[in-house]
């Protein structure tokens, strides 16, 4: 019997044979080339030489050619993306036919009287206005004690007074307390002046919230080596002051009034003034979810701080459509979701500001309007699209996240003639201030004024307050009409867009009768045509453009 071949057959050759294959192989390949010479084809493909720069409207064929090959792009994205449906959709279908396959037969028996299986209500929608009023009410009724939060850098603007007025229209012994956040990016006699105006109403608590909190189990290391420059760096990021004061001051009340349970306390305000980071700074972790978009917040959410109190988080207060332009800009939601352009409102508050303190705070030369400001900052910054093109929606929402978040310094003036409003009397703001202990309150202030670093006069933009935000506690509330405020604003900016347009027509005609003065003379080929161009013979001019200047001869 054979034995099987253990190995497979060696692949190796002798060298003649190796290299006469090579041989016959580059024969065969050099036949083909002469072949395709003759025939003329050849695999090199010739570059496109484009549009020649003697060819006339250049331009415009360069235009029209990019605009072809965009709507190309567009046509073959929206195939994209009806492809990717119908497959979502076919998606969709067959796990509802596997769901309705898998499903048992004794609920599928399981029926109404009428026949068919009950319906599942459907999911409220967090981001609709009507959800976010739904629960800014549940808040203000489950606190005993509410705590309105405002920007320092425009106290009055960020006050709703539906919301104060709803609070002390409640009754009971709800008590109004007003904190006075991210006074690290204002001047110290501004925050001072402002605290002072404040307390006349309501008891006010100076704070500055840390924007850099680890989740509750892993916390910032501790350093062993203290730095020389601690006492300066304390005030940035990671920083807490006024925490103490305002803990202790909320334990200390729920003390005296609850016997049983806890107090609960609710904070509310206008999106983006640091709720949620208010209440992560006094229980020393991460517990709220915190970021720059406005309306991060959806619902309630209750946070032990000690044992007889709770913070309850609440979602940001809706602007009323009826607010000027420049507070919608900086405290109204539909910025964030595509209601309102951002254009439009970074022009609001470009027109709230003054011009030179821009200038200088984001190092932009002059600029005649809010569409040549964006397109300078968009150059600083490196925000270009393909071509070159400055990105000027990229460069307003970073100007906006600048103002909204707690990053830019600016700073409204307070009131010199101060006057209670109309829905709160003598009475109501003795009421108000009774049982806190207000000594505590203003010994806490001027510790943490003393702890932070504030910048400087200068260095801080000024900017003029609209007044009180009205705010919405119910959809019912929304106003049909804008006011004469607003429709006045309007008007302005339709003003300015006409000025602008106007600019822009100029622009192309000049451009259009170069055109036509290049056509004639293009036509007529056996005139010459000499253009008349102006010549500066001052005498700066003739000193500056010599080579040599004779006068030093003579000295």
């Amino acid at each position: 019997m054979k034995r099987p071949k253990l190995k497979k057959a060696s692949k190796r050759l002798s060298c003649a044979k190796r290299y006469k294959i090579q041989k016959k192989v580059r024969e065969h390949n050099r036949k083909l080339r002469k072949e395709a010479k003759k025939k003329g084809v050849s695999k090199r493909v010739k570059k496109d030489i484009g549009v020649p720069n003697s060819a006339p409207f250049k331009e415009e064929i360069l235009r029209e050619a990019e605009q072809r090959r965009l709507q190309v792009e567009e046509e073959k994205e929206k195939r994209r993306q009806a492809k990717k449906e119908q497959r979502a959709e076919k998606r969709k279908k067959e796990k509802e036919a596997a769901s309705k396959a898998a499903e048992p037969t004794a609920k599928k028996a399981r029926k109404d009287d009428n026949g068919t299986q009950s319906e599942k209500k459907p999911a409220p929608d967090r981001s609709s206005k009507h959800f976010l009023c739904a629960e800014l009410n549940k808040v203000i009724d489950a606190s005993d004690v509410v705590i309105e939060v405002l920007d320092a850098r425009d106290p009055l603007g960020c006050r709703c007074p539906q919301l104060e007025e709803a609070v002390l229209q409640r009754g009971g012994t709800k008590k109004l307390l007003l904190v006075l956040n991210k006074i690290d990016l204002v001047p110290k006699e501004t925050v001072e002046r402002w605290i002072q105006c404040l307390q006349q109403e309501f008891p006010a608590v100076a704070f500055k919230a840390s924007t850099q909190l680890r989740d509750g189990v892993v916390k910032a290391k501790k350093r062993r080596i203290v730095a020389s420059n601690e006492v300066l760096d304390r005030s940035r990021g990671a920083a807490c002051f006024g925490n103490c004061c305002l803990a202790e001051l909320l334990i200390s009340y729920a003390d005296k009034t609850q016997s049983e349970g806890s107090l609960r306390v609710g904070v509310v305000g206008f999106p983006n003034v640091g709720k949620s980071s208010i209440i992560n700074s006094i229980k020393g972790s991460l517990a709220c979810n915190v970021g720059i978009k406005r309306g991060t917040t959806k619902m309630m959410q209750e946070v032990h701080i000690a044992k007889n109190v709770k913070l309850i988080d609440s979602p940001g207060v809706v602007a009323s459509p009826s607010n000027p332009p420049a507070s919608m800009a900086l405290r109204s939601l539909q910025v964030e979701e595509g209601g309102e352009s951002v254009l439009e409102a970074v022009r609001n508050l470009l027109k709230q500001c003054d011009k030179t303190q821009i200038m200088l705070q984001y190092n932009i030369p002059d600029f005649r309007n809010s569409l040549e400001f964006l397109t300078l900052f968009a150059k600083k910054r490196g925000y270009l699209q393909k071509g070159g093109v400055p990105n000027t929606e990229q460069a307003a929402t970073t100007f906006l996240a600048d103002w909204t978040g707690a990053k830019l310094s600016y700073h409204c003036k307070a009131p010199e003639n101060h006057s209670l409003p109309a829905y709160l009397s003598d009475a109501v703001v003795t009421e108000m201030q009774n049982g806190w202990n207000l000594n505590k309150i203003k010994t806490g202030n001027k510790e943490t004024l003393k702890a932070v670093r504030f910048p400087n006069q200068a260095s801080s933009i000024g900017f003029t307050s609209k007044g009180p935000t009205s705010g919405l506690l119910s959809v019912a509330d929304i106003p049909e009409g804008k006011p004469g405020a607003a429709a006045t604003e309007e008007a302005a900016e339709q003003n300015e867009e006409s000025s602008e347009t106007e600019t822009t027509e100029d622009s192309n005609k000049k451009e259009k009768a170069e055109k036509l003065q290049k056509k004639t003379i293009k036509k007529k080929k056996g005139n010459v045509h000499f253009q008349s161009v102006p010549i500066d013979i001052s005498l700066s001019t003739a000193i500056t453009d010599d080579a040599y200047d004779f006068n030093t001869d003579f000295k």
